[in-house]
């Protein structure tokens, strides 16, 4: 059966809404290449199609929506077992899929459901309607493997409200529902049970006028609805605004980090973040203060083009790979990071990862 699923749903009044739905459960629905290159052409295709007046992006299963990407292929073809130039043909294309969603002209709805992760955080991220559920768990925890929050997390990260986003990216903390939408991760909150009837008053609203305005109709309603379940659901990262605030306060990388293990150990969401802090990456904390104080003027195509550059090099270095085999592979949890403290990174070092690897940018004719 295919990795992706397209199903089209009638609309009362003759047109079409397109579902894409992700269909590898036992992976937790992970993008994978076969998923990107079967879904950009069906977007391109919709684009100019008069009969469809909306799309459906979802998963298979209730577990996960996307729980990342295809780490263990990328991991091999930098180990040289799998193809050559698999890490740059498959972030080109993949940020070119994220693009296209944020971008796009017609009403996308994500149903961000369950675990979202990485290559998840891209596809939702880019879609107009990003709906999140009792269940949502959204985590960028990238530097607990030697990468840094990519997929667009250079931009939404760099949107969120303070230095919040510098603080998730270095920490990987978890987001839920209530927080997504204090975040401006998510637009609406919605109750996984109802999950059938939005496609059943998708298909009875009026679409003979603005296709906007009966997407919005139909999930005001139903969120409505899921008020007073959201209402009893507590946000942590909302809790800590103040924390978040005052431990990245400071002049240098060295200060946050002493500043937030130095917060009190009682509480189970700031141990989590210390030990996502001293255990993850310190070549990888360097690349993504760096990364979100680069982009942070930038347009969303020259923040693409910058992750492009800067995935490829995470490819061409040690640290990415060693991250994937000691927590994906070998499961060791015991990774041999190529500097032991953030102090000790050497700057040359961290500038090689911030150089093109090459004269014209891929993404830069392909992106429009």
């Amino acid at each position: 059966m295919s990795c992706v699923l397209f199903n089209e749903i009638p609309t009362q009044d003759g047109k079409r809404i397109i579902e894409i739905r992700l269909n590898a459960e036992r992976s937790l629905n992970a993008l994978t290449m076969e998923m990107v290159e079967l879904i950009q052409p069906k977007l391109d295709a919709c684009r100019d199609d008069d009969s469809v007046v909306a799309l459906i992006l979802d998963s298979a299963g209730e577990k996960a929506f996307c729980a990342g990407g295809d780490i263990v292929n990328m991991y091999k073809s930098i180990k040289g077992e799998g193809a050559k130039d698999f890490a740059e043909i498959f972030f080109t294309r993949e940020y070119k899929l994220d693009y296209t969603l944020h971008t796009y002209p017609k009403p996308i709805i994500c149903w961000g459901s369950g675990i979202v992760m990485g290559g998840g955080m891209g596809l939702m991220n880019g879609c107009s309607y990003r709906v999140v559920t009792e269940t949502t768990h959204m985590a960028m925890p990238e530097v607990t493997i030697g990468l840094y929050p990519d997929v667009g997390g250079s931009w939404f990260l760099n949107h969120m409200p303070g230095r919040t986003g510098l603080f998730l990216g270095l920490t990987g903390n978890p987001i839920n529902a209530p927080d997504a939408l204090y975040l401006g991760l998510a637009d609406r909150f919605i109750l996984s049970e109802l999950r059938t009837a939005l496609v059943e008053r998708l298909q009875l609203a009026d679409w003979q006028g603005d296709a906007k305005t009966a997407v919005n109709t139909v999930l005001r309603e139903l969120e409505q609805q899921s008020q007073p379940q959201l209402a009893e659901m507590a946000g942590p990262i909302r809790q800590h605004a103040e924390l978040i605030r005052r431990v990245t306060d400071h002049d240098n990388l060295e200060a946050m980090q002493a500043a937030l293990l130095a917060e009190d150990g009682s509480d189970k969401w700031v141990v989590r973040a210390q030990k996502a802090l001293s255990h993850g990456s310190p070549l990888s904390v360097r690349i993504i203060a760096r990364q979100l104080e680069r982009c942070r003027h930038l347009s969303l195509k020259e923040v693409f083009e910058r992750e492009l550059e800067l995935s490829v090099q995470c490819c061409r270095h040690s640290e990415f790979p060693e991250g994937i085999r000691a927590l994906l592979i070998d499961k060791d949890g015991k990774p041999d990071w190529m500097f032991k403290s953030v102090a000790e990174v050497d700057p040359r070092v961290l500038d090689s990862f911030f150089e093109s690897p090459w004269a014209v940018n891929p993404l830069s004719e392909q992106l429009n």
